[in-house]
Parts: C-alpha cells; sequence; structure tokens
C-alpha cells in the first residue's frame, strides 16, 4: 500500500501520486462508532471530494453473555463486514471519559476491537475525537445525535442506517474523508 496519506509520510511527489490515483478510482472508508452492546459501522467512498454511501449496519453483542464473550462477538462481526465491504482505510472515534469508571473500561475494550481488526487487515486507523466528528459533520463541534443524523443524509442522500450509532459510524466516516482533502490540500500548498 502507499504511504500514510493521513499523516502527509512521503514526498510530495508520491503524495501527487496518491492524489491522482485517489482522483481515478474510489476509497472505501469504513468508520467504526464503538460500543459493547451496540457497535455501528458505516461505509462510504470517496472520490476526489465526492461521497457516496456504501453501505452501514450496527453489531450488537448479547448483554446476557460474559465480557469477553461479548467482545467476540463484536470481533466477528467487524470481522465479516471487513470482509464483506473491503474498506481501504479505517477510522474510529476515540471514547470520552465518563463518571462510571467501569463503563468507560468496558468502552475502551470494545474500542480496541475496533482498532484491532482493521488493523489485522492491514488498514491505516485514524482515531477522531467525537466534537471533531461532529464539527466536521455539523460544523458544531457540541450538536446532537439528531443534527448528526441530519447532516449525515444531507450529506449522504442515499444513506440508510439502522440505528444511530450506524450514523455515527457514517458520520466517523465522513469526518476521515474530510480530513483526507484536508491533508491534500496542505501537502499541494506546502510544495
Amino acid at each position: 500500500m502507499a504511504p500514510d496519506e493521513t499523516k502527509g509520510s512521503g514526498s510530495s511527489r508520491s503524495g501527487f501520486a496518491l492524489d491522482r490515483r485517489m482522483e481515478k478510482a474510489p476509497l472505501r472508508i469504513l468508520g467504526i462508532d464503538p460500543g459493547l452492546r451496540r457497535t455501528g459501522w458505516g461505509v462510504v467512498e470517496q472520490l476526489g471530494s465526492r461521497l457516496s454511501f456504501v453501505a452501514a449496519g450496527t453489531i450488537e453483542s448479547d448483554a446476557k453473555a460474559e465480557l469477553a464473550l461479548r467482545l467476540c462477538q463484536i470481533h466477528d462481526g467487524l470481522d465479516a463486514v471487513m470482509r464483506a465491504q473491503q474498506p481501504h482505510e479505517a477510522a474510529v472515534e476515540n471514547t470520552f471519559v465518563n463518571r462510571d469508571a467501569t463503563a468507560t473500561l468496558k468502552l475502551g475494550q470494545a474500542r480496541g476491537i475496533a482498532l484491532l481488526v482493521p488493523a489485522l487487515a492491514g488498514l491505516s486507523v485514524a482515531e477522531y475525537a467525537p466534537n471533531q466528528v461532529k464539527k466536521s459533520v455539523t460544523g458544531v463541534g457540541h450538536g446532537d445525535k439528531r443534527q448528526v443524523q441530519m447532516m449525515v443524509k444531507t450529506l449522504l442522500p442515499r444513506a440508510a442506517f439502522d440505528s444511530e450509532h450506524a450514523a455515527d459510524a457514517l458520520a466517523i466516516a465522513i469526518c476521515h474523508a474530510h480530513m483526507r482533502v484536508v491533508a491534500r490540500l496542505a501537502r499541494r500548498l506546502q510544495s
């Protein structure tokens, strides 16, 4: 695979080659909204600055099962998504810390699975803070769930999602696509 564009590594010449390749063939991005109960996933294709909806869904773990089994269910679900959708890159939302340390720890374990599955497949995995995702999609870093869902439908008119988690995953993929465009423009300005 070519040098990691999101980190700006490689020469500007190789960056331009990647830019040209990206403009000729769509790049598939998998967004993941990790959760122990429900992990949302969403796939978009980026061709230049144009985005297209591919698929989205929610992986649910058995709330009555032991933690290790639930993590296996998330792993297996994401692995099936990876095999079916064949993404080129992935993006995962960062964990926010809340008052319940136990819940935060469990979310962190689910997030570890969300990072692991695409990494095992050889994909680069970007991470974004919840406020960065919301700002990228809605223009406001503290937008609510309904606002995010509305903007996902606006940016991806054909998008269909079965939960707010799948909508959030599409927002994460959109954020990653926007950040790739910004990084590409910054490279062009530097050269």
